[in-house]
């Protein structure tokens, strides 16, 4: 069985980087690419590196699997502390054919590798305030008992909170420490065995809706196409109603959400396809169209057919547009920000920042970093930078893995890092506080 494996990737990882990237033929084997760098976390001496210029230094240590950072217009920093809800039990699952269940088996063994399966705190972080030396003066909990949280957007006097089965809101006042008050629900979001379960939000420019990622339950319909029902996706939510409508579609994992800020276009980042090879799918970066539809899981990159999907739909491929930025395969992107205006300094002032979390179906790894990609005129206009790395050590262990980015009220971009369990801050050197 282990000629059946694919050895090591044979195109330069970079042919898959950009807006006209190489799309190799599908490789398929019987035991797909399985290449995981050991979680391990950070020693006391140890951090991430940044480009000269720059300070990096850990705002809050021994979080719980922290995964997504929100800034409060006063300054305070929500880290929220989440993990996947609980899967169905064995016998749930026992009418699975045995090779579901062997490779339901895998995956969890992957999973605990790669430090992902500690359960979930459904905790708020509250951090406020820095001392010189780059660490939070004050840390509480903000709220608890949540489940499965994720996307956090403050609109007026509401918090709203992506739970990974339904929005919610509490009355939010500034200053705030602790909320006590008990959350009402929005509306209600695709759940079920949530293959995917992170559910982002980012509120409209006006405040009148939000935007919210549903991902995929599965990889490519595996799991029938009838529980796909409406995720794969992007909703529009209206803020006072809570009614929603499928904003775009063909998204198989889209988690970080910004508003791009020349042109007040909304981007997201998606998690594509695997097991079609180390160089297949690339993850991608792309603006989005309302009512667009992005290929999954008929098709990837446009009209590039996936044959393992059954029944076939012409007619959906043939709709299927191309996302804008091809970040490489396997980078598993979550995070997403820009900065613009002053936020950064040189070349790293106008652009968007990525949070890979990093990949398992890709030999050698790829991810596993903080990259930055330059926009001009609303667009990406060159080839992405690292910016923070060294999250593998010199023995291909995981020290950590990034998953949310924030800019904080000074212009430092913060790291959610989940292996770590730790956020990091980055600060360039002059406006270092």
């Amino acid at each position: 069985m282990l000629t059946a494996c694919e050895g090591p990737s044979r195109m330069p990882f970079e042919a898959g980087v950009g807006t006209n990237p190489q799309l190799p033929p599908p490789t398929k084997t019987l035991i797909p690419t399985i290449k995981i760098a050991k979680a391990v976390g950070w020693s006391a001496t140890t951090m991430p590196s940044a480009p000269e210029g720059f300070k990096v230094t850990a705002l809050a240590r021994d979080l719980t699997h922290p995964r997504w950072l929100y800034t409060m217009p006063n300054g305070d920093i929500l880290v929220v502390e989440s993990n996947k809800p609980t899967k169905p039990t064995d016998s749930q699952n026992s009418n699975k054919g045995f090779f579901a269940r062997l490779r339901g088996k895998v995956q969890f063994m992957m999973m605990e590798r790669a430090g992902a399966n500690p359960p979930s705190a459904n905790r708020i972080t509250l951090l406020r305030g820095v001392s010189p030396e780059g660490t939070a003066k004050h840390r509480t909990v903000f709220m608890k008992d949540l489940m499965s949280p994720f996307g956090l957007a403050l609109v007026g006097n509401k918090l709203y909170i992506a739970n990974a089965d339904a929005i919610i809101k509490v009355p939010y006042t500034d200053g705030l420490t602790k909320i006590n008050t008990a959350p009402v629900k929005v509306t209600d979001l695709p759940a079920g065995i949530n293959h995917h379960w992170t559910k982002n939000l980012l509120a409209s420019t006006d405040g009148k809706k939000l935007y919210v990622t549903v991902g995929s339950n599965s990889n490519v319909g595996e799991n029938g196409l009838d529980i796909e029902e409406g995720r794969a996706a992007i909703w529009e939510v209206d803020i006072h109603t809570g009614k929603k409508r499928l904003y775009a579609s063909g998204l198989r994992n889209p988690n970080g959400l910004a508003w791009e800020p020349e042109t007040n276009t909304l981007w997201t980042v998606v998690n594509e396809r695997d097991e079609l090879g180390n160089d297949l799918v690339p993850d991608y970066l792309t603006s989005v169209k309302d009512g667009a539809f992005y290929g999954w899981p008929w098709s990837y990159f446009g009209a590039h057919v996936d044959s393992r999907v059954t029944p076939t739909r012409p007619d959906m491929v043939a709709k299927a547009i191309a996302p804008d930025y091809a970040l490489g395969a396997h980078v598993a992107p979550l995070g997403l920000t820009f900065s613009s205006g002053h936020l950064m300094p040189p070349p790293f002032e106008n652009g968007a920042f990525i949070g890979e979390h990093g990949s398992w179906n890709r030999n050698p790894p790829a991810g596993y970093k903080v990259i930055f990609v330059p926009f001009s005129a609303g667009k990406p206009s060159g080839i992405p930078v690292d910016f923070l790395t060294g999250f593998i050590n010199e023995k291909g262990e995981a020290q950590g893995r990034p998953v949310g980015v924030t800019f904080d009220k000074t212009g430092a971009l913060l790291v959610a890092d989940d292996v770590g369990n730790i956020v990091w801050r980055v600060s360039p050197i002059r406006t270092q506080q």
